[in-house]
């Protein structure tokens, strides 16, 4: 089996993240692949490190020509027996061939760019049943999750940030963007007097959310921290994950919070709301609610006992669902049936 994976993602975001992931997990799991992607130096090197050589590309507008031409020649070059493309931009440039073209969706986009597609492959059943209320055929469309994996890093000492020790810290992990209410959280903060908070990521909302924490008195407790790559290190280092996104499709935070076993706090947003159990894997909040987000928030500092019991049910969660090596088994799976009811032409290079 031949796959081709094409980006043409934004610099820093979470599906950019998982692709490289997911590109890495399987390439240790002996699938042979090749990797297009928008130009970015450091996803070309994490790809490089593990062993994949990218094709970068410019991923222009309607004038860029020569991206589809080179995906063309590389797919006829390598023969892949699937393609898949991240959201709808790849969707949309990759041509159609003799493999099967798939696409990974992670959010809400109109269907007009995947018409060129075999399958669609959601991150939550949700995102399932929203392509299928809006026509696209149900036996062409799959439920694959995201997974979360540690790296070898010791805690980023709080030190480094020039946070206190014995200080509850939070820590928000994504893009800058105000789909992601970090406004709300620092709302919620200001509430709090004990906690501290290091929002991890980059992104447009950066300016606005450094003038309201100011305007609120939160600068000595409030570090931005730029995009991080050390996932691991700042979830080892913090004490509670704060996810208050106003939209959010699935959040891949839930899962490495699960899995890094630190308690959860999250708006009920789609993905939230469909995976998180309150009271139980973690607690939800209503949408922009400060009050109900800074209670949730006091509440797990207050209640050692209730923070342990999340962090236990959402790592069985985690263990049973969104390891590494389910993801790949559920990949590869279905790979291997797509390719075995696929029509003759679709079904081997030629």
């Amino acid at each position: 089996m031949r796959l081709l994976q094409v980006m043409a993602g934004a610099e820093h975001g979470g599906a950019e993240t998982f692709f490289v992931s997911l590109a890495l997990a399987l390439a240790r799991a002996g699938l042979e692949q090749r990797v297009a992607i928008r130009r970015n130096p450091a996803r070309a090197a994490a790809l490089r490190a593990g062993g994949l050589e990218p094709l970068e590309l410019r991923f222009g507008g309607p004038l860029d020509r020569l991206t589809p031409w080179r995906l063309k020649r590389l797919a006829a070059a390598f023969r892949p027996d699937i393609v898949l493309c991240w959201m709808s931009r790849a969707a949309a440039v990759m041509p159609s061939g003799p493999w099967l073209k798939l696409a990974r969706i992670g959010g809400y986009y109109d269907l007009k760019y995947f018409r060129s597609c075999d399958q669609l492959l959601c991150i939550t059943p949700q995102l399932v049943e929203r392509y299928a209320a809006l026509g696209w055929p149900r036996e062409r469309l799959h439920f694959m999750p995201n997974f979360s994996t540690f790296e070898d890093e010791p805690a980023v000492p709080r030190s480094a940030f020039g946070t206190p020790e014995g200080a509850p810290l939070l820590l928000s992990l994504g893009r800058l963007h105000p789909a992601k209410a970090l406004d709300t959280l620092l709302h919620a903060l200001a509430r709090e007097p004990r906690a501290h908070l290091w929002l991890a990521g980059e992104g447009p909302s950066r300016g606005e959310l450094e003038s309201l924490s100011a305007e609120l008195g939160l600068t000595e407790r409030v570090r931005f921290l730029g995009w991080r790559s050390d996932k691991t290190a700042l979830l080892k280092a913090c004490d509670l994950c704060v996810f208050p996104s106003r939209s959010e499709a699935f959040g891949s935070v839930i899962v490495e919070a699960w899995a890094h076993r630190r308690p959860l706090v999250a708006a009920a947003a789609d993905g939230p709301k469909a995976f998180v159990e309150d009271g139980r894997t973690g607690l939800l909040v209503p949408i922009d609610d400060v009050g109900a987000l800074a209670g949730a928030i006091t509440r797990l500092i207050d209640e050692p006992a209730l923070a342990a019991s999340l962090v236990e049910a959402g790592y069985r969660r985690y263990r049973e669902e969104f390891t590494e090596s389910a993801c790949v088994a559920r990949y590869l799976g279905l790979f291997e049936r797509l390719l075995a009811e696929a029509p003759p032409r679709r079904a081997g290079r030629s």
